[in-house]
């Protein structure tokens, strides 16, 4: 009979957290998992990935009948107008049905959900509402929250000054759509408001939009979305902004220096990122630091440096994404459990879910060159027949492979479906593919898959239809 409670004790349960519960009593282990929300699922399905995708999908049907692509196909639409709060409602019968899907399966796995903060007392055990909680193992998944930004006050509630939450929930198109950020959220929130009909300007401290994705495609990726009716103000700070009756005013300079401006908006999404959540965990009580970003250090197999105690997804250093969170979730899981749990963090895929997607995997060519000489293929989208067929001809896959050996260090797509094609890129990485077995691999016709065998094959210049 074990001294604990619990043989595994769950901090959080995001995708990282309720996967780790999951897994850890699927492999025979006493499980809790410690959740202060009301519903399961974390930032991410509660109000990240999975909501804003639903407002994604829903904005792009609306841009395709409201600006004429259907009629281009054939269907005519006499009549038609926006019921936001439909929209809105879907959205939030999406995150109903996922967190009840997640509770559901905490029942299936008996996993025991404690509802409440956890707190450590000790480095097996937790307070959680003035009850102590005991563990052989404890994992922290706490995920992260907005980065805020300062001199400027985010109050969601009031509806002017938002973090991606607030944009989320939105209950009237705004005019003028301010996006403090050039990376993902900000894109993709604003891509849901630009389609719905707001006017949206970027502002973007460095001088290009998405950050540490390949240089290619985001010069590419600026254009579309240029074309699509985004404004940029890059390379430019801000500085302030103050709420007030008919909306906000916004005050930027230019990031290297000069004379400052202001901007009038009516919704202002604060978009800079996001930082580990940490506070009220009592690390302090445990010895446990942070590091110098505010993240907690962790060995090869997820543990912290107090034994017992171990951290996954955003809390730790590396990308924060759900499915790095995931991956960890299981890997740790076996770790405790005593099997062999590992994540290639070499090879965790990035998604940016506007139109069309822009995914990569590996390296950019940027990061390549530099460890080596390499090769690159190139194949448009406009030369692919599906996409060709489907009028989505925006954008490429860029192959980018080892000179020497043809191993593939890194793909990066810009196409509609770019975010379900660059498993292929991943899975073939994670077999240490050559350029070359992509490019022997029957891929079905027509698919949108065909351009990365293209891309392959023109790595040693020989693509077939161009």
């Amino acid at each position: 009979m074990s001294d604990f409670d619990y043989d595994v004790l769950v901090i959080g349960s995001g995708p990282g957290g309720y996967v780790a519960a999951i897994r850890a009593a699927q492999l025979g282990l006493k499980t809790a998992c410690a959740e202060s929300r009301d519903t399961l699922g974390g930032t991410c399905l509660n109000v990240g990935c999975i909501p804003s995708k639903a407002m994604l999908h829903a904005s792009e049907l609306y841009d395709e009948a409201a600006n004429g692509t259907l009629a281009k196909l054939g269907v005519k639409i006499d009549k038609m107008s926006l019921d936001l709060s439909t929209m809105q409602g879907q959205r939030a019968d999406a995150v109903k049905g996922l967190t009840g899907g997640i509770e559901f399966l905490f029942k299936k796995n008996k996993v025991t959900w404690l509802k409440g903060l956890a707190s450590f007392t000790g480095a097996n055990t937790v307070e959680i509402n003035g009850e102590k909680v005991t563990a052989k193992n404890i994992v922290i998944a706490t995920g992260s929250s907005v980065t805020p930004l300062p001199g400027v006050d985010v109050d969601n509630d009031g509806g002017k000054i938002v973090d991606s939450t607030g944009a989320l929930v939105l209950d009237k198109v705004p005019g003028h759509l301010v996006v403090v950020g050039g990376g993902v959220i900000g894109l993709e929130m604003g891509s849901v408001w630009r389609r719905l009909g707001a006017k949206v300007t970027v502002v973007e401290y460095l001088d290009q939009i998405l950050p540490g994705m390949d240089g290619e495609v985001r010069k590419e990726a600026n254009k579309i979305f240029k074309k699509q009716g985004f404004d940029y103000k890059l390379g430019t700070k801000v500085t302030g902004a103050k709420a007030h009756d008919k909306g906000v005013t916004l005050t930027v300079e230019p990031a290297a220096g000069g004379e400052a401006e202001t901007i009038e908006a009516d919704v202002v999404l604060v978009s800079i990122g996001r930082r580990p959540n940490t506070n009220g965990l009592g690390l302090d009580k445990i010895g446990l630091e942070l590091n110098a970003r505010g993240q907690i250090e962790t060995d090869h197999e997820f543990g912290t440096k107090v034994p017992g105690v171990w951290a996954i997804g955003d809390v730790i250093p590396g990308p924060m994404l759900a499915h790095k969170a995931e991956d960890e979730g299981i890997a740790v899981a076996e770790n405790i459990a005593g099997l062999t749990g590992i994540v290639n963090h070499d090879l965790i895929p990035s998604v940016v879910y506007t139109k069309p997607e822009i995914a990569g995997v590996g390296l950019t060519e940027e990061a390549a060159k530099e460890k080596g000489a390499i090769k690159v293929g190139k194949f448009p989208m406009m030369a692919n027949s599906r996409a060709k067929t489907n009028h989505e001809p925006e954008g490429f896959v860029k192959i980018i492979a080892d000179a020497e050996t043809d191993k593939v260090l890194g793909v990066w797509i810009i196409a509609t479906p770019a975010g379900t094609m660059i498993a292929q890129a991943a899975q073939a990485m994670e077999f240490g593919a050559s350029s070359e077995d992509i490019a022997y691999t029957c891929h079905a016709h027509p698919t949108h898959s065909e351009a990365i065998k293209e891309a392959a094959m023109a790595v040693t210049g020989k693509p077939i239809h161009m």
